[in-house]
């Protein structure tokens, strides 16, 4: 056999090796030849092959090549390639191909250990993860801010501007007004806007702005003290909205690019872990943000007063300061992230907002756990106002105790998430949401039987608070595992829009509600909800 026929004879691919190659994906095999070591004409020669048997070798082609020109796949771990030595001669080098990565099953789970290779599960990888303490970091100091801020205004409302024959229901639902309305006009497009920028930088500006909007307050009322009246609304209360509507709105920015700065930052296999750190914090800093909030203004005014601070501007330091630490902390994280090139750092917002609604359109994954995550923020709003009524109805309670039904919601969420940062990384985020959300049926049940009863409603309570973290935390995982970097801000930002407002109507409508149907079928019409969107996104997930 001469050269010029091997030039002109190509040798068929075994089906059995093309999809054995294909099945252990090794990085180091660039193609289906690159295996097979280069021969030398003289080594073809001394074969003795005709080009008569090259040609039939269509079928039986590895009986007829020499067992060291074609690798042996001696099992389904390791593969033998042929390296040649200083002398010409051909050895067998073996390779150990690169695990695949974990794949998502049909909820979109990623959240399982790698195959082959022992990882370490639970939050311990998660912790000595710089990137992440960082950002958790900055997330505890901006969540506690966030919670503490809404009591820091009302507590400005009730010494400044609300009359002692008045109440300050209205003063409140003003200011809750500024604070939701940039939410829902925002909460899109922000996100399109996160896609272009740098999470870092983003995250890293958002609080420090927020620090000096919080720091400006004082300034601005002692600056505006005296002036007439704007119809009825004082001058400095004007000024408390437009710095709500300002916080607010850059809020928006920090909740998308902080949810999409999450997997930058942790590997696939662990982001079950740090979402359940993200969401205890969350719930963490609902209960001493609200609980704790006026206690905690209270020592900071006392230790400004120590100090030698005239005013009471400990109160301002203290929220402010925590926007500010949020920001250094978070000036220390690396993202890692691509930059985008400067002539398409501005983006088409209309145009990017219709491609991430056509990804959700077309991604039944995320859409899926979104309907999850719609519903769950659904129920802990509509509980929210029908924990009053509870507390109400309760012997031995009364209707302004219901934080304590809402503490032990909160409670729950965190052991939830606590349990499944643990051991979530075993289940199916499918399996993980069915159960959940069997568990929220059953907890709404109970909860429409045994309404008067306080130890038997806080303990449902809680277990509607932890089977809500095996929706919420495994759902969230997905959106994160399955959505493309690139398309991950706009994808948040949706979601926080269509949460805000899944969390402003059920706060309008429950009440309503319980008025004229009852406490029992309105918490029986939750338990169906839960149990339908259950089953809807585990039915979709087989499809």
């Amino acid at each position: 056999m001469q050269p010029s026929d091997l030039d002109k004879k190509i040798l068929p691919l075994s089906p059995s090796l093309v999809k054995k190659q294909n099945r252990i994906s090794d990085p180091n095999v660039k193609n289906h030849l690159s295996a097979v070591s280069k021969c030398t004409p003289s080594q073809i020669n001394s074969q003795e092959m005709s080009p008569k048997d090259v040609s039939k070798n269509d079928q039986s082609w590895t009986a007829q090549i020499p067992k060291t020109d074609v690798p042996e796949i001696q099992s389904e771990d390791k593969l033998t390639t042929t390296e040649a030595n200083s002398n010409g001669q051909s050895l067998p080098v073996a390779t150990t191909p690169e695990t695949e990565s974990p794949k998502l099953d049909g909820s979109g789970s990623g959240g399982e250990a790698v195959s082959g290779n022992v990882t370490q599960q639970g939050f311990l990888p998660v912790l000595k993860n710089p990137n992440f303490l960082a950002l958790w970091g900055g997330q505890v100091f901006s969540q506690l801010a966030d919670k503490v801020y809404l009591v820091l205004m009302i507590a400005l409302i009730n010494t400044q501007f609300q009359a002692s024959n008045q109440s300050i229901s209205g003063w409140v639902s003003v200011l809750m007004m500024a604070f939701t309305i940039p939410a829902v006009l925002f909460g899109s497009v922000a996100g399109v806007f996160v896609d272009r920028w740098s999470k870092k930088a983003v995250l890293v500006a958002t609080n420090i702005w927020r620090g000096i909007l919080v720091f400006s307050i004082p300034f601005l009322l002692w600056l505006t003290h005296g002036w007439k009246p704007i119809g009825v609304m004082p001058v400095g209360f004007l000024i408390i909205l437009g710095v709500t509507f300002l916080v607010s709105t850059l809020t928006q920015f920090f909740a998308p690019a902080e949810q999409a700065a999450i997997p930058l930052v942790v590997e696939e296999q662990h982001l079950l872990s740090a979402n359940s750190l993200y969401t205890t914090t969350m719930m963490a800093s609902v209960i001493v943000g609200f609980a704790v909030g006026e206690p905690l203004l209270a020592i900071a005014d006392g230790l400004w007063s120590q100090i030698g601070g005239s005013g009471s501007l400990g109160k301002e330091l203290l929220v402010g300061g925590s926007y500010a630490i949020a920001g250094l902390i978070l000036f220390l994280l690396a993202t890692k992230e691509k930059h985008h090139h400067p002539d398409t750092e501005f983006p088409h917002v209309f145009s990017d907002l219709r491609d991430g609604f056509a990804y959700l359109k077309a991604n039944h994954r995320v859409r899926n756990a979104l309907l999850q995550l719609i519903i769950l923020f659904s129920v802990f709003a509509a509980l929210t106002v029908l924990a009053v009524r509870m507390a109400e109805i309760i012997p031995n309670m009364k209707a302004s105790q219901f934080g304590f039904l809402l503490a032990a919601g909160g409670v729950g969420i965190a052991a939830g998430a606590t349990i499944l940062g643990q051991f979530g990384q075993r289940f199916s985020y499918t399996q993980l949401s069915l159960c959940g959300c069997m568990g929220m049926t059953a907890s709404l049940i109970g909860l429409s039987i045994f309404t008067t009863q306080l130890w038997l409603v806080l303990l449902l309570v809680a277990l509607l608070g932890i089977f809500g973290a095996l929706v919420g935390i495994p759902m969230q995982t997905a959106i994160q595992t399955e959505t493309p970097p690139e398309m991950r801000g706009k994808v948040f930002g949706l979601q926080n829009n269509v949460i805000n407002i899944a969390l402003s109507l059920p706060l309008a409508l429950a009440g309503v509600a319980e008025t004229f149907v009852g406490l029992q079928v309105v918490f029986l019409g939750l338990a169906a909800i839960v149990f339908l969107g259950g089953i809807l996104t585990w039915y979709n997930s087989r499809k």
